[in-house]
C-alpha cells in the first residue's frame, strides 16, 4: 500500500497521506542493519511468531508489534520542505508534542534520531524519501510488550520504554492516534478537519 500511495503522490502531487496502524510481531531491517542485529535463531523466531523483513528505510533493526502505533507519512516535501534533517526533526516534534499531551516529558538527544525519555527511547524513526516523497516513518511504543526488544540490537543498544510503563497504566490507543494526527497537522501545517469541511 505504501508503494502504491507513494507512486500516486509522486505522479499527482495532489494529496498526502498519514497511515497509523499496528503490525503483527515483526523485526524490520533498515539499510544500515548489520549481520547479527537479530539475536534469535530462525527456530526461536518461528516460536515467537515473529516475521523478519528487509526494507528500504534508513536505520537499523527495529521491532513492530501489537500495542505500538506505527506511522507512515506519505507526503510530498517539494518544494518548500526539501530538507531531510528538517523532516526528521518535524516527526520528532509531532511525537514530543503527543508525549506532552499525556504528561510525559520527552526530548531529543544530539546525534541520535527518535524521541527519548529519562527511562529510555519511546519512539523510533526511520524514513525513505524518493523524489521528495516520504515513506516509512515512526514507531511509538504505547502499550508495547518490550520483551521483544530482547531479541534484537535496536538503536545501538539504547534502552527502550513505552507510554504505559512511563505512566503506570495502559493507554487508549485511539486517543494517542487522535493526538498524533492533530499534532501532525499542526507541525506540517495541514488544515484541520473543520477547516477542510468548511472549504468543501
Amino acid at each position: 500500500m505504501q508503494r502504491s500511495l507513494e507512486a500516486e503522490v509522486i505522479s499527482e502531487r495532489a494529496r498526502d497521506y498519514l497511515m497509523l496502524l499496528e503490525h503483527p510481531h515483526t523485526f524490520t531491517l533498515g539499510r544500515r542493519s548489520k549481520e547479527g542485529g537479530v539475536l534469535a535463531t530462525a527456530e526461536t523466531l518461528r516460536g515467537l511468531g515473529i516475521e523478519v523483513h528487509e526494507i528500504n528505510r534508513g536505520g537499523k533493526v527495529t521491532y513492530h508489534g501489537i500495542g505500538q502505533i506505527v506511522g507512515y507519512p506519505i507526503i510530498s516535501l517539494s518544494p518548500e520542505r526539501e530538507d531531510v534533517h528538517r523532516y526528521v526533526r518535524d516527526l520528532e516534534e509531532v511525537l514530543m508534542r503527543t508525549m506532552a499531551d499525556f504528561g510525559i516529558d520527552s526530548f531529543r538527544i544530539e546525534g541520535l534520531t527518535g524521541v527519548h525519555t529519562t527511562e529510555g527511547k519511546v519512539a523510533a524513526i526511520g524514513v525513505h524519501i524518493k523524489r521528495w516523497v516520504t515513506t516509512h516513518g515512526f514507531a511509538l511504543n504505547v502499550n508495547t510488550d518490550l520483551s521483544y526488544y530482547n531479541w534484537i540490537i535496536a538503536c545501538d543498544g539504547e534502552p527502550v520504554t513505552s507510554m504505559d510503563r512511563l505512566l503506570g497504566h495502559a493507554v487508549d490507543m485511539a486517543s494517542v492516534e487522535d493526538r498524533i494526527e492533530a499534532n501532525f497537522r499542526d507541525v506540517f501545517d495541514y488544515p484541520s478537519y473543520r477547516e477542510t469541511a468548511k472549504a468543501a
